[in-house]
C-alpha cells in the first residue's frame, strides 16, 4: 500500500531586518525680531516621531520628524519670563532589507539622546543632538510538517501545537480636537512652553470585520503665566477621549486583536474665553492606530515515526512557529530623592517623570517578567536666586511582575511604561523627594522552535526480520522509561503495550516487567 502522508503548513515570522540608525540634528537659529534677547538658557528637548513608513522593493522608507523645543529667559522686566523656541526638521531615510518582504510587519521607534545647546550671542542659538531609530522588520514564512500517515503500520508520536496562524494588520489616522478650561485657581495662560500627548490602552470590540477602538489621549501642559506680578509656570493634565471604527477585513471573533496608538502630532495653544482671557487650551492632535488581528491555529505535530512492518527513514527539521500574543498590565510606584538642604528650590512649579531605556526580559525561572530602565524626574522651579531652572534626575529601577497565566518558554518580552501621576514632598529635614505612579503594559511574543517530522520513507521491498515467531515478548522496563521507545525497539504499536499492561501513563513510574504484544 502506498504511503500517503498528510502535511500541514505551520506559519512563523522571520526577521529580515533588525538594527538601529542614527540621525544627527544640527540647528543654527537666529531669533525673530519679536523675541527678546537671550539672558539665560533653561532647557532644550528633541521630540522625534515617525510620521510615515512604507516597504517597497526590498527597501524600508520612513519619515522622521524632529521637533526642537528650546526654553530661555529674557533679559529683564516683562521679557524675563520663560520663552519657547520651536523648530522642526524632517528627514527621509531608507533601510535596505536585503530581500523583498511580502506583507511585512514593521516596528519602528525613535528616541533622542543628550542634547548640546548654547547661545552664540544674544540672538543666535546653536543646537546639536542625535536621534536613534530602532527598526525591526519581519515577514511571514511557513514550513510543512507531517500530521498523518494514513496507514496502520505507521506509528506516529504526536503532540498538540497551538500557534499564531494568519495575521491581519490595519492602521488608521485619528484627528482629535478639543478644549480644556483652566480652573478658577489657575492663572491665565500666556504661552505653552512644554506639551506631551500619551495615548492610553485601547478598548477593542470586533463586530463583522470592523473593530471599534476606544481610548483616551493623556495631555500634559506646562504654560507660562504671572503670579503675584512675577513670571511663573503652571502645570496641567487632562485627557481627550476618542472612538474609531477600523475596517479589518478577514478578522472575526476568534482572532486575538491588539492595538497600539502612536502620537503623530500634538499642538496646544492658549485661547480666549468669553471674557477675552486666555483660560482655554485648544488641542489639535493626530494619532495613528496600528491594529493587529491574529487567528489562532492548532495542529497535531509529529515528532517521531516508525513502521511495525517495513524499514523506515524519518526526516525531521527544526520548525519555527509563531507564539500567540499574550499581554497583561501591572501597576507599580517608584520614588526618588531630588534634592536636600540648600539645593531644594525656593518654589516648585511642576515635577514630571519620563521612562527611558526600558528593557524587558523573562526571569531565569520563567515565572515572571522583569522590567528595568531609567526614570528621569524633571522639575521646573525657582532656585535660591529667584532664577527659573529645569533640572533632571535619573533614577534606575527594576520591577518583577507575575502574569495571570504562565509565559511561554522562549517568549520575547516587550513593555510600554506610562506615567499616571507624579507627586512631590519636602520632609521636615528638608529633603525633596518625588514619587511616580506607573503602569506597565507587557507583551509576550516571538517564536517557539520544535523538532518535527517533515517526511517518512519506507522500504516496502523488504520486511523487518524478527528474532523469533512469537506473539508476546517479555520486557523488563526501567524507571522513567518511555513506552514509545520500547515500542519502537520492538516494532509494535505503543497503544498495544499500554492496553496489554493496563498502563495509564506513557512513561514507567518504576522498574517493572511488561508484556509486549507483537502486532504488525
Amino acid at each position: 500500500m502506498d504511503l500517503k502522508l498528510t502535511k500541514e503548513a505551520v506559519s512563523a515570522s522571520v526577521t529580515v531586518f533588525d538594527g538601529v540608525q542614527e540621525q544627527g540634528i544640527e540647528l543654527d537659529y537666529i531669533l525673530p525680531d519679536y523675541y527678546p534677547d537671550i539672558f539665560r538658557l533653561v532647557r532644550c528637548d528633541i521630540e522625534p516621531v515617525i510620521t510615515d513608513r512604507s516597504v517597497s522593493g526590498g527597501k524600508l522608507t520612513y519619515v522622521l520628524r524632529c521637533i526642537i523645543r528650546l526654553l530661555y529667559c529674557g533679559s529683564s522686566g516683562e521679557d524675563s519670563s520663560v520663552r519657547c523656541v520651536v523648530q522642526q526638521q524632517e528627514f527621509t531615510r531608507t533601510a535596505e532589507l536585503g530581500s523583498n518582504a511580502p506583507d511585512p510587519a514593521v516596528t519602528i521607534s525613535a528616541s533622542s539622546g543628550r542634547v548640546s545647546y548654547r547661545a552664540v550671542n544674544k540672538r543666535r542659538l546653536d543646537i546639536r543632538a542625535a536621534v536613534s531609530v530602532r527598526i525591526n522588520v519581519s515577514a511571514p514564512s511557513s514550513q510543512e510538517i507531517v500530521t498523518d500517515a494514513g496507514r496502520s503500520d505507521i506509528q506516529l508520536r504526536r503532540s498538540p501545537l497551538r500557534y499564531a496562524g494568519s495575521r491581519i494588520t490595519a492602521q488608521k489616522t485619528v484627528q482629535l480636537s478639543g478644549e480644556a478650561e483652566l480652573s478658577e485657581a489657575q492663572p491665565e495662560a500666556l504661552s505653552v512652553i512644554m506639551q506631551s500627548c500619551t495615548p492610553g490602552d485601547c478598548e477593542l470590540k470586533l463586530i463583522s470585520g470592523k473593530l471599534l477602538a476606544k481610548g483616551e489621549a493623556g495631555i500634559r501642559v506646562l504654560y507660562s503665566c504671572e503670579s503675584g506680578g512675577s513670571p511663573a509656570l503652571e502645570d496641567m493634565t487632562f485627557s481627550i477621549p476618542y472612538s474609531q471604527v477600523v475596517d479589518i477585513d478577514g478578522a472575526d471573533e476568534n482572532c486575538i486583536c491588539s492595538a497600539t496608538a502612536e502620537t503623530v502630532s500634538c499642538e496646544i495653544t492658549p485661547s480666549p474665553d468669553r471674557n477675552g482671557q486666555n483660560r482655554l487650551l485648544r488641542c489639535e492632535i493626530e494619532l495613528r492606530l496600528l491594529i493587529t488581528a491574529v487567528r489562532p491555529a492548532s495542529v497535531m505535530a509529529v515528532s517521531d515515526a516508525f513502521s511495525t512492518v517495513y524499514p523506515c527513514d524519518v526526516e525531521t527539521a527544526d520548525i519555527r512557529a509563531e507564539l500567540l500574543p499574550q499581554s497583561f498590565s501591572a501597576s507599580f510606584r517608584s520614588s526618588a530623592r531630588l534634592a536636600d538642604g540648600s539645593a531644594v528650590p525656593e518654589r516648585i512649579f511642576a515635577v514630571w517623570c519620563t521612562p527611558r531605556n526600558i528593557n524587558t526580559r523573562l526571569s531565569p525561572d520563567g515565572s515572571s517578567a522583569v522590567i528595568s530602565g531609567m526614570l528621569t524626574y524633571s522639575m521646573a522651579a525657582l532656585d535660591s536666586e529667584g532664577l527659573m531652572v529645569m533640572t533632571d534626575h535619573d533614577e534606575t529601577f527594576e520591577e518583577s511582575f507575575e502574569p495571570g497565566e504562565p509565559l511561554p518558554e522562549g517568549a520575547s518580552l516587550s513593555s510600554v511604561i506610562t506615567v499616571s501621576g507624579v507627586s512631590y514632598s519636602i520632609s521636615p529635614e528638608g529633603e525633596l523627594s518625588a514619587a511616580a505612579d506607573l503602569t506597565a503594559r507587557i507583551t509576550a511574543a516571538g517564536t517557539q522552535t520544535f523538532r518535527a517530522v517533515t517526511d517518512i520513507l519506507t522500504d516496502e521491498t523488504a520486511r523487518k526480520k524478527r528474532d523469533g515467531d512469537y506473539a508476546v515478548k517479555l520486557w523488563f522496563g526501567s524507571e522513567n522509561e518511555d513506552i514509545w521507545d520500547i515500542a519502537k525497539r520492538c516494532s509494535t504499536p505503543p497503544a498495544a503495550i499500554m492496553e496489554e499492561n493496563e498502563l495509564v501513563s506513557g512513561r514507567l513510574s518504576g522498574g517493572e516487567m511488561l508484556l509486549i504484544p507483537i502486532k504488525d
